[in-house]
């Protein structure tokens, strides 16, 4: 294994955290297509795609080594996560979409300190002139604000209705705006 400097690490975590934010904002974006969180999760997930290319640049402008392996491991980690039980032996519950959506704001949440922790860390380094890392850290908090709002939405039904013993149709526009 090779030697890897402090920063090298710190962005390879996020890169790795940003490739399971990708993966489950895609599936939580699909599952949610028809649902009243619909859009607002296919906006999220274009910009968490947005924000992963741009850390990216960012970790290739710090001249940080890569490790492929981190992201592998995460891409994994994603899939394997979908094993979990939601309450359902097949397809998508409500639980699904609240367990979902509080994943997307941790990763979200920590997303956000990465930008906060580099606008600290390199506040005047020329290799970041080119990222305003003050903007994405408010994209994140108004990604952080709308994810909470959708969690909000549907964690009652979530957590109280049986699952199958109402209609989905019903469910669905309870649990909306």
């Amino acid at each position: 294994m090779f030697s890897m400097r402090q920063l090298d690490i710190y962005l390879n975590d996020h890169l790795a955290g940003a490739m399971v934010g990708v993966e489950l904002s895609r599936r939580v974006a699909k599952s949610n297509r028809a649902t009243p969180s619909g859009e607002f999760l296919g906006r999220l997930h274009r910009e968490i795609v947005e924000d992963r290319r741009t850390l990216q640049a960012v970790a290739r402008a710090l001249g940080a080594e890569s490790s492929p392996m981190k992201p592998a491991f995460a891409w994994i980690a994603e899939k394997a996560g979908r094993l979990k039980l939601n309450g359902q032996i097949r397809g998508y519950s409500p639980l699904s979409r609240l367990v979902e959506l509080e994943g997307l704001e941790i990763g979200v949440s920590g997303k956000r300190s990465l930008w906060q922790a580099l606008s600290r860390a390199f506040p005047d380094d020329a290799r970041l002139s080119g990222f305003d890392l003050d903007a994405l850290v408010a994209r994140a908090e108004q990604q952080l604000e709308g994810l909470r709002e959708h969690r909000m939405r549907v964690a009652r039904h979530a957590l109280t209705e049986i699952p199958g013993s109402r209609d989905k149709r019903l469910a669905d526009a309870e649990s909306g705006p």
